[in-house]
């Protein structure tokens, strides 16, 4: 059994309970919050026996293996560290962290104390990016990867009265890119790796965080165009294109319907059966690298959470994007 601790008391955090009950050996056993209140009624809701509110003690607690870290994105870093030098397996919701000098010194903490560190990417783990892995070869030599995801924010309305919440501050390491361009950049890189070139545009909010962005990935002999906004809805699939035949994926972020359009103008249907909550997988791989005594995921491994920090990073460094975490 795999003990569990939870930082973070959010819907997002709900959410990954709700999949990773259904995996075997999960257990819940701690929470920690900055305030008691939110810490005991976050426990009474999932019968939680143990609360706290000092994160060093939360650290050193012997009641629990993992953590699941769902804070704001600036915090992961330091709360991760304190929690792998006391020994815990980390779980930490994408991204991973503010910038590259922080997710190198966070692998480096990982193998030292020899515990999983792996970022909560649910993208890769799904039945159907795997299906589209291992169907790449169907469609050809592959020239371009397109993927958008588009998804008006709720607290923009917020935003556009006056009010600054956190998902358009940068003291939070946030915006667009951070919170939904990585769905488009991590996939690519799980697929092709690291590119030798990239372009990058935004729309930035006076806040100081993007509002929308795009960006060109140069391979050798393909391209990845990405599309992401927090301002705007698409509803438009994604797409992976090969010389014989092209990949829809109906959703880049949640791929449910996977589709391969060949030249010839035949058409093979490509989905599999999924769980219909999208953390189950990433739990389940979590839990069963705990249990193998593997320090990182193949897929979502330390090298492409890396590469995928240096393509944000580089981005962000074209549309002078900063955040309070990078200096």
């Amino acid at each position: 059994m795999v003990r569990f601790g939870i930082i973070g008391t959010n819907w997002i955090t709900e959410r990954f309970l709700q999949a990773a009950s259904k995996v075997e050996d999960f257990s819940l056993t701690a929470v920690y919050s900055r305030t008691e209140e939110k810490a005991v009624e976050f426990a009474k809701k999932y019968e939680i026996q143990h609360t706290y509110t000092d994160l060093t003690e939360f650290a050193r607690s012997q009641e629990f293996d993992a953590v699941y870290i769902a804070s704001p994105n600036s915090l992961h870093a330091e709360q991760a560290i304190l929690c792998m030098t006391n020994g815990k397996h980390v779980l930490c919701e994408k991204p991973i962290a503010s910038n590259t000098k922080e997710i190198e010194e966070m692998i480096s903490v990982a193998k030292k104390h020899s515990v999983v560190l792996m970022e909560a990417m649910k993208t890769t783990l799904l039945p159907n990016f795997l299906q589209i892995k291992e169907s790449l070869h169907k469609i050809g030599k592959i020239r371009r990867y397109f993927a958008s995801y588009c998804q008006y924010s709720s607290r923009y309305d917020k935003y556009k009265e006056g009010i600054v919440l956190n998902a358009f501050k940068p003291e939070f390491s946030n915006g667009s890119l951070m919170d939904i361009g990585i769905y488009c950049v991590y996939p690519a890189v799980t697929l092709f790796g690291e590119p030798n070139k990239i372009q990058a545009s935004s729309y930035m909010l006076e806040s100081g965080v993007d509002g929308e962005g795009s960006m060109l990935l140069t391979y050798d002999e393909m391209d990845a165009v990405i599309m992401y906004s927090k301002i705007t809805d698409s509803h438009i699939p994604s797409e992976i294109q090969g010389e014989n035949g092209s990949i829809i994926i109906d959703k880049i972020h949640t791929p449910e319907k996977v589709t391969i359009r060949y030249k010839d103008g035949t058409e093979e249907d490509m989905t599999v059966a999924q769980d219909e909550n999208s953390m189950y997988y990433e739990a389940k791989e979590f839990v069963s690298l705990v249990k193998k005594n593997q320090i990182e995921s193949e897929i979502n491994s330390h090298e492409n959470t890396l590469i995928t920090g240096r393509i944000i990073e580089e981005a962000r460094k074209q549309i002078g994007l900063t955040f309070p975490a990078d200096k």
